[in-house]
């Protein structure tokens, strides 16, 4: 079964690489994309779901030939790839760290100087989920990713722009109804085996 794309925003500052005096002058941007262990409420206020990233979920990951993109955006001119080694990605206790070094083109210098002025400060991830763990709390779905299929490519974000919020949320509203509902009925199954085995206990006088 093909695994559906998925994408995520970090609301963590992008940072930009100051140069120090008589260094190359070069455009590089760093900062995580990706944070372990933080969760977020996914979604709007009548329906979501609560999601965090284990931070073992990218020891099997596929990050070959990862991009760099603008808002995720396909047509828009690629900032970065980790192919030519202008963009490199590596994994820590805090979560996915980004560096990328920007070529010297016009909407490049555009996108630098708008990070570098806090116009564009967010980071954001497109990925497949190959293993989770979800539990009920409170009548709230609670996901933890703990294994990355494919990691395809990090972006830096608008603030809260991801263009379609249909294509964003992945796990659309029917598939968490389900996941709900499939997690009700199992409590409900643990409740009532446990009332039963309570019920059996009296009736033997405390003995199963």
């Amino acid at each position: 079964m093909k695994l559906p794309k998925e994408i995520r925003i970090n609301p963590e500052m992008l940072e930009i690489h100051e140069r120090a005096e008589g260094e190359e002058e070069k455009m590089i941007i760093e900062g995580y994309p990706i944070v372990f262990d933080k969760e977020a409420f996914i979604g709007f206020a009548d329906w979501g779901w609560f999601e965090k990233v284990d931070r073992h979920a990218f020891d099997e990951a596929d990050m070959t030939d990862v991009v760099l993109r603008y808002n995720h955006n396909n047509n828009f001119e690629i900032l970065a790839r980790t192919r030519n080694g202008s963009l490199s990605l590596s994994v820590d206790e805090k979560g996915v760290f980004m560096h990328a070094e920007l070529i010297d083109t016009t909407t490049n210098r555009d996108i630098y100087k708008m990070v570098k002025n806090q116009l564009l400060t967010e980071g954001s991830f497109a990925f497949t989920v190959s293993d989770e763990t979800e539990d009920l709390i409170d009548g709230k779905s609670h996901r933890t990713i703990t294994g990355i299929g494919k990691l395809f490519d990090v972006s830096i974000c608008d603030n809260g722009a991801y263009g379609d919020l249909t294509e964003i949320y992945a796990r659309s509203r029917e598939l968490v109804e389900t996941k709900r509902a499939e997690l009700e009925n199992s409590n409900k199954r643990k409740a009532n085996i446990l009332r039963l085995r309570n019920k059996n206990k009296l009736l033997l006088g405390g003995k199963i």
